[in-house]
């Protein structure tokens, strides 16, 4: 898929600039923090268990899961994202993989974090990767989706290296959310950030049923 191939390869060239940019960013962006704050709290009340953070670039948010008491480990397609993250934070576990196949097997996790990744995924490999969140969270499991909200997409050049940067996709929060449902999710809340300002985001908390629907 060349889509794959182009998010990577911009994302590998940016690393290091990424990296930099993003390390204070969750004390800056404090409703966005509070999302994972919720996340994480989410999985304690599930009872704990191991959560995947998956496209975690340079691991500042699988960090901060740990350091809230989650069982947190990330995945991120860049190789070179996951080297600085590995270094950054050695002490949790990273892996090269696309979220489009998982490396995980069927319903071993409490939780799943997509922060901001399912941006660079096009509408037609939506389904697909929802379909890869749900078979390996187990019954009950949490999923936590940011994204960008709107309705158009876009390529962007990075401040740093000027190179061009992995494709953007806005959306709207209840297309996202039709996209869950269609894949077997609960929503549970959906929270609007900056609904005012020209570029708003939004995260949707949503969970796999303990029991499947009649």
């Amino acid at each position: 898929m060349t889509w794959l191939t182009e998010t990577r390869d911009s994302y590998d060239s940016i690393a290091a600039g990424y990296a930099d940019e993003t390390r204070d960013l969750l004390d800056r962006l404090l409703h966005v923090r509070a999302g994972v704050v919720l996340f994480a709290d989410l999985v304690r009340a599930l009872g704990g268990g191991p959560v995947a953070d998956v496209g975690c670039g340079p691991g500042h948010t699988t960090a901060l899961l740990r350091e809230l008491g989650a069982d947190a480990f990330g995945i991120d397609l860049s190789p070179a994202m996951i080297e600085i993250a590995r270094r950054e934070h050695p002490g949790a576990r990273f892996e090269v993989g696309s979220m489009t196949d998982l490396p995980l097997a069927d319903r071993t996790l409490a939780g799943v974090l997509a922060w901001w990744s399912l941006i660079h995924i096009p509408d037609e490999a939506v389904p697909g990767v929802l379909g890869q969140f749900h078979r390996v969270l187990r019954p009950g499991g949490v999923l936590a989706v940011g994204f960008h909200v709107g309705d158009e997409s876009a390529t962007r050049t990075d401040e740093h290296s000027e190179q061009p940067t992995a494709r953007t996709h806005r959306r709207q929060p209840s297309r996202v959310a039709d996209w869950l449902r269609e894949a077997g999710f609960t929503v549970e809340a959906q929270h609007l950030l900056n609904p005012d300002e020209p570029k708003p985001g939004a995260i949707l908390f949503t969970r796999r049923p303990a029991t499947p629907p009649r």
